[in-house]
C-alpha cells in the first residue's frame, strides 16, 4: 500500500520549475495537473532514465521533493512524540523520512508505467491555505485509484503535506510503525532504525549498479 500511494505521489507531484513558482503561485490542481505532464514529458523523451537508479534518485530530489513539506509530514507522522524530540532529533527524523521516501519513489516508479490523471477541479476561496485535491490515476493494465491529496499554501506555492489513496493516508499508516517503534526504543531508536533502513538501501543501490 505504502509502495503505491508513493509513487501516485510522484506521479502527480513532480517537476514543476521552481521560476514559475516564482512568479505566480499555480492553483493547486492545476499544479498537480501540469507536473504530470511534465514527467511524463521528460520520461517519453528519455525512456533510459528508468534504467538508471542515480539518475532517478537525482530527479527525484531536485525536482520532486521541492513540492512536499516533509518538516509537517515527519511531524504528523511521528505524532505526539515530536513534541519531546529535541531540534536536533526533529532534524534528523524528517532528513532519514525524506532519505526513506526518496528512495522509495526512485524504487516504484518504474513499476506502473504510463499514468493518467484526471484531476478534480477545486475553487481556493480567499484566505484559504490549505485545500484536498482529488485525482483518479488510471493505469495501463486496467486498474484505477481514487487520490487525495491534502496541500497547503506557502511562501514558495502549494505544498503537498499527506495524500490518502482509496481512504489510507499515507501519514497515518507510518504512525502506526513510528510509533510502535518510538514506544520500543525511544525516538532515537526510531532515528537509528530508518538511518539503518536508508543505509541498507544506498548499499543495495550501489550493489546493482557494480552488477551492471
Amino acid at each position: 500500500m505504502r509502495k503505491l500511494i508513493a509513487v501516485l505521489v510522484l506521479s502527480a507531484v513532480s517537476v514543476l520549475p521552481a521560476s514559475a513558482m516564482a512568479d505566480e503561485v499555480s492553483p493547486p490542481d492545476l499544479l498537480i495537473e501540469q507536473t504530470m505532464q511534465e514527467v511524463l514529458e521528460i520520461i517519453k523523451k528519455d525512456s533510459a532514465l528508468l534504467a538508471d537508479e542515480k539518475r532517478l534518485l537525482e530527479l527525484v530530489d531536485a525536482k520532486i521533493l521541492p513540492h512536499f513539506d516533509f518538516g509537517r509530514m515527519t511531524k504528523l507522522a511521528v505524532g505526539k512524540a515530536w513534541r519531546t524530540a529535541s531540534v536536533e532529533q526533529k532534524q534528523s527524523l524528517t532528513n532519514e523520512f525524506r532519505t526513506m521516501l526518496v528512495r522509495t519513489y526512485t524504487k516504484v516508479f518504474t513499476t506502473y508505467k504510463n499514468p493518467k490523471v484526471e484531476t478534480k477541479h477545486v475553487q481556493v476561496a480567499a484566505g484559504v491555505d490549505e485545500i484536498p485535491v482529488k485525482t483518479i490515476i488510471s493505469f495501463s493494465d486496467g486498474r484505477s485509484a481514487k487520490v487525495e491529496y491534502e496541500m497547503e499554501k506557502t511562501p514558495t506555492g502549494w505544498k503537498a503535506f499527506d495524500v490518502t489513496l482509496e481512504g489510507v493516508s499515507l501519514v497515518t499508516s507510518y504512525r502506526g510503525s513510528f510509533g510502535d517503534q518510538i514506544q520500543q526504543t525511544g525516538i532515537d531508536g526510531l532515528i537509528q532504525k530508518l538511518a539503518e533502513t536508508n543505509r541498507g538501501a544506498s548499499a543495495a543501490s550501489a550493489k546493482r549498479a557494480q552488477a551492471k
